[in-house]
């Protein structure tokens, strides 16, 4: 069993995995000052007994790095993940600062297609792998060698972002585009393989200007797709597809066991009927369990 929490963080992204492996993985980072206590409680949980925490960062825009130093003064950051660049910002916070000490320093380790990584997709004697895999960039792509381009003139880093799955043995497989936008990924739609997965995290917190193509959707058939906190007048609601909306349902945990994925919300009165009942009781609020 491994456990996926979707944090409510308002106009952010924060991910966390308790892998069912001694691994724990945070994918951006989003704590404002009156969230502090209950994420690092939450991150804490999370990686308790684990003994290898990684930080998985998107790209550095201040909604993806919020607080960034502040979990790294509590944890400890050792292993940080993020593609190789060079973005920068004229008005750099203490968080950005922070981001280019690890993206930069001995702690780095650099992202592209294909990527291995002991004990993040490599097993040894020691520990098993914990399924996460890397799909995007493809570093000689020249499309992204432009978006490096412009990250590093100070414009935004949205389409730097890689493209991430973690997959469970005989359970559920999940996708992060991070603030990946339209326009960006049809211009790389043919230089990637798409895989399936069950559950699909929309690009750019939802947002229309992040709206996978049609195209990429059909190719990776997510059976769930959740739409993240961005305004609900800049959303895309992807129609054709199971749906869970992040600024009504809050914070959500994926309970990902062999076959199934049980999804818990923190709004006790949001609900769809795609799901199936099984009665899970780990957490407080119970929407349904997803096939897989």
């Amino acid at each position: 069993m491994s456990i996926v929490h979707c944090y409510a963080v308002g106009n952010g992204d924060m991910f966390s995995i308790r892998h069912n492996s001694e691994n724990c993985t945070i994918i951006d980072c989003h704590i404002s000052d009156e969230d502090t206590n209950w994420i690092l409680g939450e991150i804490d949980r999370q990686r308790h007994g684990k003994d290898i925490t990684r930080f998985i960062s998107t790209h550095p825009d201040q909604d993806h790095i919020s607080g960034l130093a502040t979990l790294d003064d509590h944890i400890g950051i050792l292993n940080f993940y993020a593609v190789k660049n060079d973005a920068r910002k004229d008005d750099e916070s203490n968080d950005f600062k922070r981001y280019k000490e690890l993206r930069d320093g001995d702690k780095a380790f650099y992202l592209s297609k294909d990527c291995k990584r002991r004990w993040m997709n490599e097993s040894d004697e020691i520990r098993s792998q914990s399924g996460i895999n890397i799909h995007w960039p493809v570093t000689s792509n020249q499309h992204f060698k432009e978006e490096l381009m412009h990250a590093a003139e100070g414009n935004s880093p949205n389409n730097i972002s890689p493209v991430i799955t973690y997959s469970l043995q005989d359970g559920a497989t999940m996708a992060w585009f991070g603030d990946l936008e339209t326009d960006f990924m049809e211009k790389i739609e043919n230089a990637i393989f798409w895989p399936n997965v069950d559950i699909l995290f929309a690009p750019h917190h939802g947002r229309d200007s992040g709206k996978i193509p049609n195209s990429i959707l059909q190719s990776m058939s997510p059976k769930l797709v959740v739409i993240g906190e961005a305004p609900s007048k800049n959303l895309n609601y992807y129609g054709g597809y199971n749906t869970i909306t992040q600024n009504t349902a809050g914070s959500i945990y994926f309970e990902c066991v062999k076959d199934w994925t049980h999804i818990y919300v923190s709004n006790s009165s949001y609900n769809v009927n795609f799901l199936h009942d099984l009665g899970a009781t780990t957490y407080k609020y119970y929407l349904g369990s997803l096939a897989v």
